[in-house]
């Protein structure tokens, strides 16, 4: 490994070390220790090889703790000390402003007596008539980025180089510059390009042509976004290496055979299109990667590609070393680092295998050839991609997309294709907009067809799989000793056995999982939807849930499904929607696509409810029969099962005409109050003669104006299930909640904490 390569990949873990872990008053003594280090390299100790590849280690890691400490002080002091500020905040908008669930978010350039200060500002409508460029000046209330509303550490804003979050106040003033500052103009640029393919192709293709192009997701459907991660393409609309590897190769068939020409121009229109995409980690990776190999010919020097990712990350870090924490450039750089590992050799093993085709010159000789060396790249670079990127999709997302390799060989050549020429007809529709719109309407069908496949795998039974159950977990780690047995054995075949106990162990956790899902009589789940609610309870072989609602990553009906189909489940045999909110019941529509459900509960309240009408309307598609409750109704399962839905009580507010729901199952009851109010508890223990429940799905998220003494005091719960997003806006769960429920002599488990919490039935 070249010693710029060391270096560089030392540099890196240091800055992840700085970013990831309380080192803050450490950094500089740190840096001290690794370079003393480095110096006593020159001890005649090991070979030479080795001390080198020591002393170029250590004096990264020395560099990369020093580097981020002298970034801390250059930087992050300015914005340590408008803290808890509320201050004028005046600067120049860096980025289009992007709508939220209450108001708008704007990126701004905060102007300092030291150097400027990226600042998040959330502001309201009067934020979406922002450009990049624009001066902006109001009052605002700053908060260090790296730590959530309710105090919690976060890495996700400095890890993408903003240091403020600022709440506006008030009147937001701006001023439009007459010529758009040249930083700026890549912004408009983009925006420009997005409204080309827009106007361009037809309505059901441009999103998904803007996010293969551009990497602008916001277009995007959730269900289809969701479809892309269980398939493992989300890739696809990240725009990467892989997009200006399509762009070389667009550039190479234009203007011919010439690596000096191609070279001169691939280089410009790489950082061109960097700056277009919006300088993400992954493509100013892949960016940097391209210009340095594209000049090592044209320099004489040697093409190195492990060198070309060191500096990279190198000049990555450099900028902003905190984005060691982001998950894009994480990912990024794990995946190419896998393909660097072993793609040749995968590649090389199944041309080897696979039936070849005839060496003639014909037509079909060399089609078959051509379909051949893309199976086996393809693969190839999946699986070595996969290789490193693996243990941080569980991580981070919590589910491996098993139908990966498939999905990849049957979409990557019309992305390739779709990209191409989204590139093309959306610069043409810059000059001749009619005529770009003509060159479309072929070029939706690769749209159309990636959109219908995508689709189609990501409803294949277990194409992905979640980290939930401990037997997939068990099956990833046995998976990587598998292929690290592959690697040290001897022969041609000694693969074979690695793949076939990889497929057999696979199928077993597949069993075991199910098995696991349906074992003892009764079962209680939270299931970890953001902020926002959906309980599964399992009465035998009987499941209801409660809810489908929440503010996770994904929709909550996909989560719900996915969750399910991980254990081979397919139908649900009771829905109930206790109230028309979207923390409760956004996923509800979702959930009735993806999975059979026999009967939906309603409350008959809030008429004109766009949630009512949307469920009615999905319910009606599905073929599923829907009762509204409009008195206590009990459903008898078998001679101890009972779901019993009491009808709303209170009245005014939507929180107060929901449904509550008691599942009793012999001595082992569940309690779910939605988002009730404590009035409303009190009218329900005065209306029923609650019994003593093992299980309170705690309401309204633990809220502060739930889950009373009184209702504890009659019910006495044994375990509390809170579901809650992490780091909410609302200060939920409230610690006087807490403090409520740990008094009462329940255990507290909270979704935001623990993830999804599951309660077994221990005796039937």
């Amino acid at each position: 490994m070249r010693r710029l390569a060391i270096f560089s990949f030392s540099f890196g873990a240091a800055a992840l070390c700085a970013a990831l872990l309380p080192l803050d008053g450490a950094l500089w003594l740190l840096g001290a220790l690794a370079l003393s280090a480095a110096l006593l390299t020159g001890l005649p100790l090991g070979s030479k090889k080795a001390r080198l590849a020591v002393r170029w280690g250590a004096m990264g890691l020395a560099a990369g703790f020093l580097w981020t400490a002298g970034y801390t002080a250059l930087f992050w002091r300015p914005a340590q000390a408008l803290d808890d500020r509320t201050v004028r905040l005046s600067g120049a908008v860096a980025e289009w402003p992007q709508e939220r669930e209450y108001g708008w978010s704007v990126l701004v350039r905060m102007e300092t007596e030291g150097p400027a200060v990226p600042t998040l500002l959330f502001a309201d409508s009067q934020a979406a008539q922002l450009r990049p460029g624009d001066r902006v000046e109001t009052v605002a209330h700053c908060t260090l980025a790296d730590r959530s509303q309710t105090g919690e550490e976060i890495t996700y804003y400095t890890a993408k180089g903003i240091l403020l979050t600022a709440q506006g106040y008030g009147l937001l003033s701006w001023e439009r510059p007459e010529a758009v500052p040249l930083r700026d103009r890549p912004a408009l640029w983009s925006r420009e390009l997005k409204d080309s393919i827009d106007r361009s192709f037809p309505g059901d293709a441009a999103p998904l042509v803007k996010a293969l192009v551009t990497g602008n997701r916001d277009s995007l459907t959730d269900p289809f976004t969701t479809s892309l991660q269980r398939t493992g393409l989300t890739h696809t609309v990240a725009v990467s290496g892989m997009h200006l590897a399509f762009l070389a190769g667009l550039i190479s068939l234009l203007l011919g055979a010439s690596r000096r020409l191609t070279a001169l121009v691939l280089i410009p229109v790489s950082a061109l299109f960097c700056l277009v995409a919006g300088c993400t980690p992954s493509v100013v990776r892949a960016a940097i990667m391209i210009v340095l190999l594209q000049l090592a010919p044209l320099l004489r020097r040697e093409r190195d590609d492990c060198t070309a990712l060191g500096t990279a990350l190198l000049l990555l870090l450099l900028w902003n070393p905190y984005s060691a924490a982001h998950i894009g450039l994480q990912l990024s750089f794990a995946a190419v680092a896998g393909i660097l590992l072993c793609a040749d050799k995968v590649q090389r093993g199944l041309l080897a295998l696979l039936p070849k085709p005839g060496a003639g010159k014909g037509l079909l000789a060399r089609a078959g050839r051509q379909v051949l060396y893309f199976t086996a790249s393809t693969c190839g670079a999946t699986v070595g991609a996969s290789l490193l990127t693996t243990p941080l999709v569980a991580l981070y997302f919590d589910a491996v997309p098993l139908i990966s390799p498939l999905s990849n060989l049957l979409t990557l050549w019309a992305v390739g294709l779709l990209f191409g020429a989204g590139l093309c007809l959306g610069t043409l529709g810059l000059l001749l907009p009619r005529l770009a719109a003509l060159g479309a309407v072929p070029a939706a069908l690769l749209a159309r067809y990636l959109d219908g496949v995508i689709q189609w795998l990501a409803g294949f039974p277990f194409s992905s799989v979640t980290m939930g159950p401990v037997y997939y977990r068990a099956w990833i780690v046995l998976v990587y000793l598998l292929a690290l047995s592959g690697f040290l054995l001897p022969g041609k075949k000694r693969w074979t056995v690695p793949v076939c106990c990889g497929v057999s162990t696979l199928c077993l956790a597949i069993l075991l999982s199910s098995w696991s899902f349906w074992r003892g009589p009764g079962s209680v789940t939270a299931l970890d939807v953001g902020q926002g609610e959906s309980i599964l309870i399992r009465s035998g072989g009987f499941l209801t849930l409660v809810d489908c609602g929440g503010s996770g990553y994904e929709n909550a009906g996909d989560t719900v499904a996915g969750y399910l189909g991980d254990f081979g489940v397919r139908r649900l045999d009771l829905l109930v929607v206790t109230h028309f909110h979207n923390d409760h019941a956004n996923g509800a529509a979702r959930l009735l696509e993806r999975m059979e459900v026999g009967l939906l509960a309603l409350p008959d309240v809030d008429r004109e409810s766009p949630i009512r009408q949307e469920l009615l309307s999905a319910a009606e598609c599905a073929g599923t029969e829907v009762r509204f409750i409009r008195s206590d109704t009990a459903l008898e399962l078998d001679g101890e099962r009972t779901v019993r839905l009491f009808a709303p009580l209170g009245a005014g507010e939507t929180n107060e005409e929901g449904l509550s729901v008691l599942v009793s199952q012999g001595e082992f009851d569940t309690l779910i109050t939605g988002d009730m109010g404590m009035d409303v508890e009190r009218a329900l223990l005065a209306r029923m003669d609650l019994p003593r429940v093992e299980v309170l799905a705690v309401g309204h998220h633990g809220s502060r104006y739930s889950t009373g003494r009184e209702l504890l005091e009659q019910i006495r719960p044994e375990i509390a299930l809170i579901s809650v997003g992490r780091h909410n806006g609302y200060g939920h769960p409230d610690p006087g909640t807490v403090e409520r429920l740990l008094a009462a002599g329940a255990e507290v488990y909270r979704t935001d904490l623990h993830g999804t919490v599951t309660v077994r039935r221990s005796k039937a």
